[in-house]
């Protein structure tokens, strides 16, 4: 009954930001003109000196007060142009975008500075840029200051200061200038590691408040789901998912990794004429085949684990086995390694499932390498083959009880028991709501 009550109140907001069927496009220059001579002679010969460029296409979406709207996209996607069609910086070519309050946008750091002028000069410069009255900015001045935590250089002049206190000040007038909405394009990362938490603990306390809006553009999933409780992805400048923000999250991450060895086999793949090698990296007459590969989507949860297959061809007469190691892409190392005896020769395939109960969220790659023996010492082993990274498998781990990133292995699987209890008990850490 509470969560009805709860969904219908939501319901009941009112929209802030109307996003509707925006399409945006650039004409990018293909012949130059030196003069109307040659300008002429361009147009009679039907060269238009132009190519049509297509960001958005179609693009339409709500955010309702009280939203921490989320937008996310690969590079080129056309994230930023959107942002700056909602702040006004850009007329789309079709659609409308309605604004219904004080939208303050933060689209890049320190835009509107003048390095000449002193830091207290600056705050005032910017804060007209966003729109602000004096008397607004006054009110506002010692909490732009405060946070950014430079009280004893406001009268200093922008050029003296280093790149991070810049990024501090510029970073302070946009949170703290009280504006309905908030936009944010790729400022999460901004000062040193103090910084960024005073920032995290801003965003915690700004998500309580019904009446501010923030609308984020980042690359940064773990910030995706942490503050946000919508949002949408856009590719080749469409909206392809929409809605939850673990779910959006997840797609993201799922077309990164499809990208990235789409990537892979381009730069990998064989060279055309004479030099072609006869085999890829890592393979020979003996073993012309060794692959690993997801047999479900490359994105896993702690429970369901991973599962993969290794396709393997050995053309040899010995005893052989494969080993399969783990490698950690964001954290680097090797966490994980086994080896399993082959008992059929030629081209099989087999498959495997890999448990990741202990695992905290993060990014893995599994390669193989298959190896002789004659069964009796390790010392006897010779490696035969292995996986290129056109053959190797990379998969994710997206999983709301991984979500600690100082460790590899998460509290759920393992943590540490006090042999006194009566001194110490487990602190229990209030849950996000």
């Amino acid at each position: 009954m509470a969560s009805k009550e709860t969904a219908k109140k939501e319901d009941d907001r009112p929209v802030v930001l109307s996003v509707q069927h925006v399409a945006k496009s650039f004409r990018l220059p293909t012949e130059q003109a030196t003069g109307l001579k040659m300008a002429f002679l361009n147009w009679t010969k039907g060269v238009s000196g132009f190519t049509e460029q297509k960001v958005l296409r179609d693009i339409s979406f709500e955010v309702k007060q009280g939203d921490f709207f989320g937008i996310v996209g690969r590079n080129g996607s056309g994230k930023s142009t959107l942002l700056k069609i909602i702040s006004g910086i850009y007329v789309p070519n079709k659609g409308t975008v309605t604004v219904n309050g004080k939208l303050v946008s933060f689209i890049e750091l320190g835009v509107g500075f003048n390095p000449e002028l002193t830091g207290r000069e600056n705050v005032y410069l910017n804060g007209a840029l966003l729109g602000f009255t004096r008397d607004e900015i006054d009110a506002m001045y010692d909490d732009i200051v405060d946070f950014a935590e430079l009280g004893d250089f406001m009268d200093q002049k922008l050029k003296n200061y280093s790149s991070g206190m810049q990024v501090r000040l510029a970073f302070s007038v946009a949170i703290k200038a009280q504006g309905d909405i908030l936009v944010l394009d790729e400022v999460l990362a901004v000062g040193d590691e103090a910084f960024q938490r005073k920032c995290d603990d801003f965003f915690a306390q700004i998500k309580k408040d019904p009446t501010k809006t923030v609308i984020l553009v980042t690359h940064s999933m773990d910030a995706v789901k942490k503050y946000c409780n919508n949002a949408i992805l856009i590719k080749d400048g469409e909206i392809i998912a929409s809605g939850n923000k673990d779910d959006v999250a997840d797609r993201y991450t799922l077309e990164n990794l499809r990208q990235e060895k789409k990537e892979q086999k381009k730069n990998t793949g064989e060279n055309d004429g004479e030099d072609q090698p006869e085999h890829p990296l890592g393979l020979s007459d003996t073993v012309p085949v060794l692959a690993v590969r997801p047999t479900r989507e490359p994105l896993c949860t702690i429970d369901g684990g991973f599962d993969f297959e290794v396709e393997y061809d050995y053309r040899g007469d010995k005893p052989f086995y494969v080993a399969l190691a783990l490698h950690d892409l964001r954290r680097g190392g090797l966490p994980y390694g086994d080896s399993f005896d082959l008992t059929q020769r030629g081209h099989r395939t087999v498959h495997f499932h890999l448990p990741m109960d202990l695992f905290n969220n993060g990014d893995f790659r599994l390669v193989a390498s298959m190896h002789t023996w004659d069964g009796s010492h390790p010392s006897t082993a010779e490696m035969i083959a292995f996986t290129s990274e056109k053959n190797c498998c990379d998969f994710s781990l997206r999983d709301n009880k991984g979500k600690d990133n100082f460790a590899l292995i998460n509290k759920v699987s393992m943590s540490y028991q006090s042999l006194d209890e009566q001194l110490a008990t487990r602190q229990h850490p209030v849950e996000e709501q």
